[in-house]
């Protein structure tokens, strides 16, 4: 990233008036899907509340998204960044460990990715997408949306109290946690998950022990609660993200700060305990909570919704940028050929097959927080085949049909657990 293209994207004001393709949100969804309609000769204007570098969490990759990468022409700027590797998943509960190696799957395509840290990550695909001819505006609020079949319109507010109009033929809402057109057009409903909150930090982590492998996520679960888990995400600068999720109450009850939380809980975990014993933190532990969204439709007159900006579950599986990137994916060649005249079924060609991949996903959430997938992550032998079906879908490719652990996943997860010794009342937990 030069300074000279900082200038371009920090530079521009609000006075554009009309576009092609208006999108909400420059994080990966936003950034996709611009530098994909750019290169297929579409006029793109982004606009964002926030001014980049800007930090969040979902910082573990799943290789599925190497492909979206590459399609949108931003896997070359992701390659350069230096991030850690990334080729599975590791798994530690009451002294037992495991893991799954994203590269032993059963569905072609990338079996590695990266752990980055979002700030860096979604500056430079989104400086990217700027070089390629998208133009961006950071500190611009969306105050109102104006749906229409060939003509939508946003309202904004600049940080400057500079308000004006953002005319386009399509208009893609890729606005995250912000969920803009969600909000403005009141499209929220029930996400049918449980209310959870999660708890976290960036720490220099100083892990020094052989046995570690930084180049797998580490997903603990708690000693006397199977219900809350943690994360930790190692960085290749010797950083990591570390968090724990689990019942807002119940994590509530752990301590009278989220840092008294975020400790208690993680002293409570011997493998992190004792991998974190040296980490000093290098931010605040921050909390986040009622993070699971959902909303009626993906699509109406002139606009659809993009990743977290439509629906959000869970982060135990990594799911919500792989998510992000797919339906920018699916939408840009869409909006291309909406905008170049042809009559697109948004229902069948977008909104039902995206939403096929994210029920995938969450039979997943489901049974890992009921305990059936717990029960077959922790057990200790497992048919080769059945174990790469399931680290395809944990590698993300949750949208191919050909997978029985992806086309339907919680009769095979269901069966698999009792075969696995899955008990409810067993494992301490409910199902939902």
């Amino acid at each position: 990233m030069t300074d000279n293209a900082d200038q371009t994207v920090e530079g521009e004001t609000t006075n554009m008036t009309d576009t092609d393709v208006a999108i909400i949100g420059a994080g990966p969804a936003g950034a996709a899907a611009a530098a994909r309609l750019v290169r297929l000769g579409h006029r793109v204007h982004v606009v964002e509340r926030s001014h980049f570098p800007r930090f969040s969490i979902g910082e573990s990759l799943l290789p599925q998204c190497m492909a979206y990468l590459d399609e949108a022409g931003l896997l070359a700027t992701v390659q350069a960044a230096g991030y850690q590797s990334k080729n599975g998943a590791a798994f530690t509960r009451s002294g037992v460990n495991t893991a799954i190696d994203f590269r032993e799957k059963f569905t072609e395509g990338w079996g590695t990715t990266y752990q980055v840290e979002r700030a860096d990550f979604d500056q430079r695909l989104i400086q990217a997408a700027a070089e390629q001819g998208a133009r961006v505006n950071f500190g611009v609020t969306v105050t109102a949306f104006h749906p229409d079949p060939e003509r939508p319109y946003l309202s904004l507010v600049d940080e400057h109290g500079q308000t004006s109009t953002l005319s386009a033929r399509f208009v893609l809402d890729a606005s995250g946690y912000g969920r803009v057109l969600a909000r403005q057009l009141d499209l929220t409903r029930d996400p049918r998950l449980e209310p959870r909150m999660a708890l976290f930090t960036h720490v220099e982590d100083r892990i020094d022990d052989p046995s570690y492998d930084r180049e797998k996520i580490l997903i603990g679960v708690h000693p006397s609660d199977a219900s809350i888990w943690y994360w930790l995400i190692p960085f290749a600068n010797g950083r990591a993200s570390v968090g724990v999720v689990g019942d807002v109450d119940t994590l509530n009850g752990h301590g009278d700060s989220p840092a008294a939380r975020w400790q208690a809980l993680i002293d409570a975990e011997p493998r992190l305990h004792a991998l974190l014993g040296e980490a000093r933190p290098l931010r605040p532990v921050d909390e986040l909570k009622g993070y699971s969204a959902d909303v009626t439709t993906l699509h109406g007159p002139g606009y659809a919704l993009l990743g977290n900006a439509g629906e959000f579950l869970d982060p135990v599986f990594s799911s919500g940028v792989t998510v992000a990137l797919r339906s920018a994916s699916m939408a840009a060649p869409l909006v291309d050929r909406q905008l170049r005249g042809e009559t697109i079924d948004w229902q069948s060609a977008f909104e039902t097959p995206l939403r096929e991949g994210v029920e995938t996903f969450r039979a997943y959430v489901d049974t890992w927080y009921d305990g059936q997938l717990q029960s077959i992550v922790f057990h200790d032998s497992q048919p080769a085949d059945v174990k790469r079906m399931i680290s395809a879908v944990l590698a993300g490719y949750a949208w191919d049909r050909d997978n029985p652990f992806a086309s339907a996943p919680r009769k095979h997860l269901a069966t698999l657990a009792q075969l696995c010794g899955h008990s409810p009342s067993a494992a301490g937990l409910t199902a939902q």
